[in-house]
């Protein structure tokens, strides 16, 4: 159900349209949908993938978004069980990371409607969650905000300076803050690593399939969302390792 929601989130908030009126409809012939056609991936497998009344395709995006929603909400809930942690880590973080992905990905952009309420639901988690007092836990998430959000913009202000165009936009910058708000300041710096290592191997990836002359760009926000997921699930066990690792080397 919370992946059928964020379809509608990505279908209409780069529209800046409302998430709420009017119901759900079909893209292609504007009939609303009833609700035994609306059932989480059930409707779509029973359709055949199609609109009911116009027959025209429904994108595999629709299930897809729901299905991972599902995984991560398992996964969420492995983790912390059903405990104040679920409701912030699955609701608040999980899930608009998953509708960021998909956002960015087709119009390489992120809503402040997503990442501003969720720099407010990460100074919430962290009051709630970290058990500091209160103004321990409010510190370390405004370091968190301005490490993650700072450091993307200092170096988003520097490529813009050197290259004369821009290269990390604005909607990054804000949805580091968001992270660096769930998880302070140290964390966020794991997170922009990951990011850019993963960002790294599928751009390389991706500049060998096609020719060296293209200049096309690719979206940072699946990657910070990936990052910030790879550490909410296994962020201890990876610096862990990587300490292990480098204590060895020496």
């Amino acid at each position: 159900m919370v992946g059928s929601f964020l379809n509608v989130c990505i279908h209409r908030l780069p529209k800046r349209q409302s998430v709420v009126i009017p119901r759900s409809y079909c893209p292609d012939c504007g009939r609303f949908i009833r609700w035994y056609d609306n059932i989480p991936l059930v409707s779509y497998l029973l359709l055949g993938g199609r609109c009911r009344v116009c027959k025209r395709l429904i994108s595999p995006r629709y299930p897809l978004v729901e299905a991972l929603t599902a995984v991560l909400s398992v996964l969420v809930y492995v983790k912390f069980g059903l405990t104040w942690a679920y409701v912030f880590y699955f609701l608040l973080l999980a899930a608009p990371l998953v509708a960021v992905t998909f956002i960015d990905l087709a119009h390489k952009i992120i809503p402040d409607t997503i990442t501003l309420p969720g720099i407010v639901a990460g100074l919430a988690a962290t009051v709630v969650l970290s058990g500091l007092p209160l103004v321990g836990a409010l510190s370390q998430s405004f370091l968190g905000i301005l490490a993650g959000g700072g450091t993307l913009f200092a170096i988003s202000w520097l490529y813009e300076k050197l290259r004369h165009q821009e290269g990390i936009g604005g909607g990054d910058v804000k949805l580091a803050a968001m992270l660096g708000a769930f998880f302070g300041w140290k964390a966020v710096f794991v997170i922009l690593f990951l990011a850019s290592l993963l960002g790294s191997v599928v751009g390389l990836l991706l500049l060998a399939a096609r020719s060296k002359k293209s200049q096309s760009s690719i979206p940072f926000g699946p990657f910070l969302s990936a990052g910030a997921l790879l550490y909410l699930f296994v962020g201890k066990q990876l610096i862990h390792w990587y300490l292990s690792a480098t204590y060895k080397l020496y």
